[in-house]
Parts: C-alpha cells; structure tokens; sequence
C-alpha cells in the first residue's frame, strides 16, 4: 500500500462542545497518508464529576502526532492526562511540573508486560468495516474516566523485558485554568494563539538542527544527516522511540531523543481570542517553506490591491504559517459559528492536490475561543488563580533552569 493512498481519505471526525469559559471545535482527517496516526484529547469542566482531579476552572486539551504507527500516539491520548491529574504537583497546584513529569512518565508506562500489552491492543483498534480508528478522539465518554486511578502495577508475561516502542508521537497540550493557560510541547506539533489578531507561537517546533536539540543529539552520542537524527528521525523530541534512548548512563532528558516537553506558562487577557493546537499537517515548518515565504511577504498586499477577502480569492498552498492560519480563523468566525466547521474547511484548503505536496500528512486540529470577560469567577476561584499564578511562577523558573521551558514570552508567529 506504501505511504500515500491513491485517493486521499477526506472523511473528518469532529466534535464542538463549551463551557463557562471557552467554546472548543476539533477535527482529524487521515488525507494521504495510508494510516491515520494522530490522536486528541480534551477535558473541560463540564465533565468534573468523570474527573474528580480536574476543577470546575480547568479545562485540557491535547493533539498526538504518531509515527512509525498509530499506538504511541493512542497512548498518550489515553493515558497522558491522567497522569497529569494524578500527579501530586498537580493537586498542590503546579500545574508545569505535573505537565513534565507525566510527559516522560508516558516511556516509563510503555515499558514491559503492561506497556507490550496496551499498545498491542491500541495498535490494532480499527474497525474493519468503516475503517475508523477507535479511540481517535478520548473524552470521558469513552469509559477510561472510570478507572483513571489505576496504579499501573507491573505484569509478568513473555514481554517483562519490553523496553518500549520504536514508534513514536509527538505531544502538544494546554492547560487552561482560569486566566492561566499553560502549554507543554514535544515534537514538531504546535500551538498558537491569536491576541488582537497577531499570531504568537506558544510552542516550538523541535527539529534536530535547533542548536539546544543538536548540542544534546551530539553529547548523547548521536549524529544528525540531512536534518534526521541518525539518519532516521526529524524530531529532536518525541514521546516513544525507543531506539534513540538507550545510553544508560544518561537521564531521561538527556538522551539523543527526550521526551521531556518545552513548558511555557501565559496570563491570558481580554486581547485573547482563540488557541489552535494542531499536528504539523497544516503548518510550515519554522514557518519557512516557500509557499509561506512567498504568501507572508505578497498575500496582504494582493487582497489590499483587487479587494478581495482571503476566501474570495482562493489562493491555495498545502500549508500555513502561524499567521496564516490565525489570519483564516478570524475571518472564518466572523460567519461561522461551528468551531469544528472551521478546522474542516483549514483541512479542504491545506490539502494537496497530489501526493507530492506539502499537505499530504494526516491533519488534526483543536480551535478554542475564549468567551469574554476572560477569567471572570467567584472571589474562591479568583483567590485559588492567584495561588495558581505565584506557583506557576516558580515552575517557570525551576523549568529554564533545566533547559525545559521557553519562559511566559510570547513568540511571534509571523
């Protein structure tokens, strides 16, 4: 079957749902590629009694981008939130450093008996007759809320020396509490916000050449070829992957590939207008393709020129920069009502006409709006986001000093 079907697979799978605080859209569609790899979760307040953890001010959402298969990526989407809720940062309310450690704690589960059994399950959940992925999209409704306790105790088995798997995912989530909105990243999907219609890049795509990423690749005992690590992999980062993390001398963070996420922490404002998250079928990498370069320098300038709006004109390319993209959804919102109607019509414009372009990888994306005034709340939740903001503080702190935050800055994404 190869890489790339014939006929790309265009059928979305979408979900729409809001709080108080934000309404939320998201979309998956496989495309061209011949097996669907991404994943996506989200919990919002609405399900606090499924998720006694998770706060009626909080709300998690994350995208899952796989490689090499569709289990790792199932995983973490399963399993990765959990984690955060249980984590004992989390209940004092340090909200990073529950982010890192359940990131790395994701290669520790995949390990032996346990680990071999679930992501054989995983791997193989497809429905033969409609083709759909099972457990593309977890949320509570899916049954895991109802044991998210579950200590994962070891099993012995034929597999007890499972070191974990060769494939891998990337991860992207965000946690938003109240007015903080706290973002961990590894891999090369990303996150962006729009503020009074500038993008700013909340993440940061880990690619091998990045001089933090390559410093550790080549310390680690790796080598980088053609902008792959050994030859192979183009992320610097990734959960799974096991063949790239197997120098026993060094800690987890320090391998050739690490799980451990780039955590930045934001106070939103009323400038705020929507988060995306989203694997890297839609984006140009670094933003520096030639279809983004070409389009960022000429693209306002045309419209401004003959009148026409983005939509009229229809100029097409197989992805988008962070801009693009935000510049897309504004103008989207202003008919459109269906968050997840926007993150469809993100993927129809960003396909490619063939095989050979840009957008031929599997597309996933999550659009949340904030609903206004941002943060708003009882004195009790005011007084605990206060408490949030100085703890959070700390964390980012504690986090640039181990080489694992990007800081609260935001990065332009033009």
């Amino acid at each position: 079957m190869g890489v790339y079907l014939s006929t790309p697979k265009t059928e979305k799978f979408s979900e729409d749902g809001e709080n108080d605080r934000l309404r939320f859209g998201l979309s998956s569609m496989q495309g061209w590629r011949a097996t669907m790899e991404d994943a996506v979760t989200y919990l919002t307040s609405l399900i606090h009694a499924a998720y006694p953890d998770l706060d009626s001010m909080t709300s998690f959402f994350g995208v899952y981008d796989g490689h090499g298969g569709q289990a790792v990526s199932k995983f973490c989407a399963k399993y990765l939130h959990q984690q955060v809720l249980q984590h004992e940062a989390y209940s004092a309310g340090d909200i990073g450093t529950s982010l890192q450690k359940s990131f790395l704690r994701m290669d520790e589960m995949m390990r032996g008996q346990r680990g071999w059994r679930e992501l054989a399950v995983l791997g193989d959940k497809i429905d033969q007759v409609s083709g759909l992925i099972e457990g593309l999209i977890w949320s509570p409704r899916s049954g895991e809320a109802n044991n998210h306790f579950d200590d994962w105790s070891s099993e012995e088995g034929p597999h007890s020396d499972f070191d974990g798997p060769t494939q891998g995912s990337t991860a992207c989530v965000a946690i938003i509490r109240n007015k903080q909105l706290i973002v961990a990243n590894a891999g090369d999907s990303r996150c962006v916000i729009s503020r009074k219609g500038q993008a700013y890049n909340l993440s940061k795509d880990h690619k091998p050449e990045l001089e933090l990423e390559k410093d550790r690749i080549l310390k680690a005992g790796g080598f980088i070829q053609v902008g792959r690590i050994n030859g192979s992999l183009n992320l610097a980062r990734a959960i799974g992957d096991v063949e790239f993390k197997q120098n026993k001398t060094l800690p987890a963070e320090k391998q050739i590939v690490t799980a451990n996420p780039d955590i930045n922490a934001v106070e939103l404002c009323d400038d705020d207008e929507f988060l995306v998250l989203a694997c890297d079928g839609i984006w140009c990498m670094q933003d520096t393709c030639m279809p983004c370069l070409l389009a960022n320098l000429s693209e306002r300038f045309l419209y401004q020129a003959i009148g026409q709006t983005q939509t009229d004109l229809k100029l097409e390319w197989d992805c988008m920069s962070s801009q693009q993209l935000v510049d897309y959804v504004r103008e989207q919102l202003s008919s459109e009502t269906k968050l997840s109607a926007i993150c469809e019509r993100v993927f129809d414009r960003c396909l490619a006409p063939t095989a050979g372009g840009e957008g031929c990888d599997n597309m996933t994306m999550i659009l949340v709006q904030f609903k206004r005034p941002i943060g708003s709340g009882t004195l009790e939740e005011q007084q605990e986001q206060q408490l949030l903001t100085d703890q959070t503080a700390t964390t980012d702190k504690s986090a640039s000093g181990s080489g694992s935050g990007s800081g609260p800055e935001l990065e332009s994404g033009s």
